[in-house]
């Protein structure tokens, strides 16, 4: 699978890199990537948002990575990542990213969407 950062180291020679040190590397491979949020743009520009069954093959990998380090990500029914810092030992979850209690209200939120402000009088 192509990755910007993929693209972005092959499409420079190895024998440049070779000869710069690793600080001048890192500036010229970020130099030829894209600016922030232009790969979103673009998929959104074009109606290509990702859906939720295309990210859950990435999550499974830096899953696979992270879990050594306790860090767990999950992508929830609402396609929302939540993060989770997990006691390796015990399993016990530490720390939550959005906390249980932010994603009832999130959740509780889209039950009221367009119910909030009434325009009668």
């Amino acid at each position: 699978m192509s990755s910007p950062l993929t693209d972005a180291t092959n499409a420079l020679s190895t024998s440049a890199l070779h000869d710069l040190t690793p600080r001048q590397r890192k500036e010229t491979v970020l130099a030829t990537l894209p600016s922030a949020g232009t790969m979103l743009a673009q998929a959104a520009s074009h109606g290509q948002s990702p859906s939720p069954a295309d990210l859950v093959e990435p999550i499974q990998r830096i899953n696979e990575v992270l879990r050594q380090y306790g860090v767990e990500f999950e992508l929830n029914d609402t396609s929302r990542v939540i993060t989770r810092i997990v006691d390796r030992e015990t399993g016990d979850v530490l720390r939550q990213i959005p906390s249980e209690e932010v994603l009832a209200v999130a959740e509780r939120l889209e039950e009221l969407q367009g119910n909030l402000i009434s325009l009668k009088v």
